[in-house]
């Protein structure tokens, strides 16, 4: 049975998981409760009270949806998020808060952990948002493919598609004329940064990716796709490149353009509310064939690198 949604009730939602590197537990959090500047302050990621703190009070919150019960992979995370995004629920085992909750996300950005991170979810039928990437190897993404065929309500998105800096080339592109060559720069790893690139361009080009060909090593990764319209695309994921996050440069027949991302409380609070409107409405945003399609993408890089740079068809994953 598909997802028909919750239509206009009060939505509790649990956020589940943190892991070194990522701070999604505070940052989004905040966004749907508002948060202490206090206690805030304190957060071990600086850059997230400073964007937070550049929002009018006003801009806080989405209606009719907290954030209620909060659980993290170390035990002493979970006060600290608990006290800064306002979250009135500490839950001493992620399963917990099913019954408790209306939905749950899985705030973790290491794919190859999703499937068992949501399996319990899933299998209760709770609604789950999954960080990006939602999956990093074809075995775990056939298990998600299986769960959507089966109707279970699942949803996975990059900030980066909500980036308003790129949104005037997500409507269009026409002045630039025929695309021949885009770029998207990221910093960290592949197997978790890449997705933010890729999501990047994804919305520009659509789909009709065909093959990718990694020509880098796992710190430097460099990864040329080529496209059905005849777009070469190169994403560039190099692990101490923290100046290069969301560098965008998009060549035409005509022109070219170049955009940086740079406003991330708006992206994540796009985000967030697309997924908000999921759970009202039962309706995804965006048809979950193209999430299957960027996984494809970032799983072809990952075995295009291990296989010495071959050139990987997505059609021979997961297809």
């Amino acid at each position: 049975m598909s997802f028909s949604g919750y239509g206009n009730k009060q939505l509790r939602i649990a956020m589940l998981g943190m892991v070194e590197g990522n701070g999604h537990p505070y940052s989004w959090s905040a966004i749907f409760n508002g948060y202490d500047e206090v206690e805030m302050a304190k957060c071990p990621y600086p850059v997230i009270p400073a964007y937070l703190g550049k929002q009018p009070k006003s801009a806080l919150g989405i209606d009719g949806a907290r954030v209620t019960h909060i659980w993290t992979d170390n035990v002493d995370d979970a006060p600290r998020v608990a006290r800064a995004s306002l979250i009135p629920n500490i839950a001493s085992d992620a399963l917990d808060v099913i019954g408790e909750v209306d939905a749950v996300i899985v705030a973790t950005d290491i794919g190859g952990e999703h499937v068992e991170r949501c399996r319990p979810f899933v299998e209760a039928g709770l609604p789950v948002f999954v960080d990006k990437p939602l999956a990093d190897c074809e075995r775990d993404l056939r298990i998600f493919q299986s769960w959507v065929a089966e109707g279970k309500p699942i949803m996975s998105s990059s900030c980066t598609a909500y980036a308003r800096e790129f949104e005037a080339f997500r409507a269009s592109t026409q002045e630039l004329g025929e695309l021949r060559y885009v770029t998207c720069t990221t910093m960290k790893s592949w197997e978790r940064y890449g997705i933010h690139a890729l999501s990047a361009v994804y919305p520009i080009l659509g789909p009709g990716f065909v093959s990718a060909r990694h020509n880098g090593t796992p710190e430097h990764a460099i990864v040329h796709y080529a496209h059905a319209t005849g777009a070469e695309v190169v994403i560039a994921a190099i692990h101490d490149m923290m100046g290069g996050f969301g560098k965008l440069l998009l060549c035409g027949t005509r022109s070219s353009a170049f955009a940086e991302f740079g406003d991330t409380y708006f992206a994540f609070r796009a985000q967030l509310l697309d997924w908000v409107a999921y759970l009202r409405t039962g309706a995804l945003p965006a048809p979950f064939s193209q999430t299957e399609e960027l996984m494809r993408m970032l799983i072809a890089g990952i075995r295009s690198r291990d296989e010495n740079g071959r050139s990987v068809l997505l059609s021979e994953i997961a297809s």
